[in-house]
């Protein structure tokens, strides 16, 4: 059975978080230093930051965010019901598919490196550096594990 991140989760996972700009804000500009990493969302692993840099991930309409996650990280298999658009912005970003995360089979993106899955692609992922990926799509954005065990939002409770 897989899970799935209803509207309300998702303010839960992102609420916390104070977003920099809403989704009808037409310019906005950020230098390296004005970005305010938070810790990251609970839908992820712990160890992880990300910043919004643009809209609302809880809300129809497109979202810009930012991951930075730590060497060695890993986010166990999981799908999304939008496309997932991606990309490297530096490290090495190690991506996987299918339901099992087997690192011997995973696609190694260094920055500058992109991709895009459909809704409902199952992937994984590893870092074995820090690794910044920025993930540029519309909301609501949901993240949906393979193995419900794997859900660190299940863990807390």
């Amino acid at each position: 059975m897989k899970l799935i991140m209803t509207a309300a989760t998702l303010s839960l996972a992102f609420g916390a978080f104070a977003l920099p700009v809403s989704a009808a804000d037409e310019h906005k500009m950020y230098g390296p230093s004005e970005i305010k990493w938070s810790p990251g969302p609970g839908s992820i692993p712990k160890g992880a930051e990300f910043v919004v840099l643009y809209g609302d991930p809880t809300k129809d309409g497109p979202f810009a965010l930012r991951l930075k996650l730590p060497k060695d990280y890993m986010i166990p298999p999981h799908s999304h019901p939008k496309p997932e658009v991606l990309t490297v912005l530096s490290g090495n970003f190690q991506i996987g598919m299918g339901d099992t995360a087997d690192k011997s089979k995973v696609k190694p993106l260094q920055a500058g490196g992109f991709f895009a899955f459909p809704p409902g692609m199952t992937h994984f992922a590893y870092t074995d550096e820090e690794t910044v990926v920025q993930l540029n799509t519309t909301g609501p954005w949901a993240l949906n594990y393979v193995d419900p065990k794997d859900d660190p939002r299940q863990k807390s409770q």
